[in-house]
């Protein structure tokens, strides 16, 4: 059995969950979010925490029994705290700045670089070099870091581009001349 999926996931208070069929969904202080559950999965409510029990015992069933147990678990963190990236800017000019929705990137090109964030995510620039990504949406978080990543990635001589928090970008030996 899995044992990540076959964990209860605790109910934290002020947060419901609601199972409707093959629909789970998570209401808490910070918002609503809801996910379906394959056929060959069950969730079920038991005294103050979610269980989640596989219907077959194929490759495919034991592999989905774990990733519905972390979507759930994932959707219960994100209405109660929330999820956050950081992303650094590096490089002589290179900037960033919030303008409303819009996130506006000036990245070395010859043009900005204008990103329209999707509802339910906040985009904020703490100084012109640093961006925090917030939602309580794990995987929409994520992706939209991605996004504004893969712009202008680390490269590998000068370690100039956007790169998370935390990030070692491995560095290379440039030309040497003789």
């Amino acid at each position: 059995m899995s044992r990540i999926g076959k964990r209860p996931i605790a109910i934290p208070a002020g947060v419901t969950v609601a199972i409707d069929g093959q629909m789970v969904t998570v209401h808490g202080p910070k918002g609503e979010l809801s996910c379906p559950v394959h056929p060959t999965i069950t969730a079920r409510l038991d005294d103050g925490s979610v269980v989640i029990e596989r219907g077959s015992e194929t490759k495919f069933g034991r592999s989905l029994h774990g990733l519905t147990r972390s979507l759930i678990a994932n959707m219960i963190q994100g209405v109660t705290a929330g999820f956050s990236k950081v992303l650094e800017i590096q490089g002589v000019g290179y900037r960033a700045e919030a303008q409303g929705p819009n996130l506006t990137l000036a990245l070395g090109f010859s043009h900005p670089i204008i990103l329209q964030t999707p509802p339910g995510i906040q985009v904020e620039v703490i100084n012109q070099t640093r961006i925090v990504v917030s939602g309580i949406d794990k995987q929409l978080v994520g992706q939209i870091a991605a996004i504004i990543r893969s712009f202008k990635k680390p490269e590998p001589y000068k370690g100039k581009g956007i790169r998370y928090e935390g990030e070692q970008v491995r560095r290379k030996a440039g030309k040497t001349g003789v």
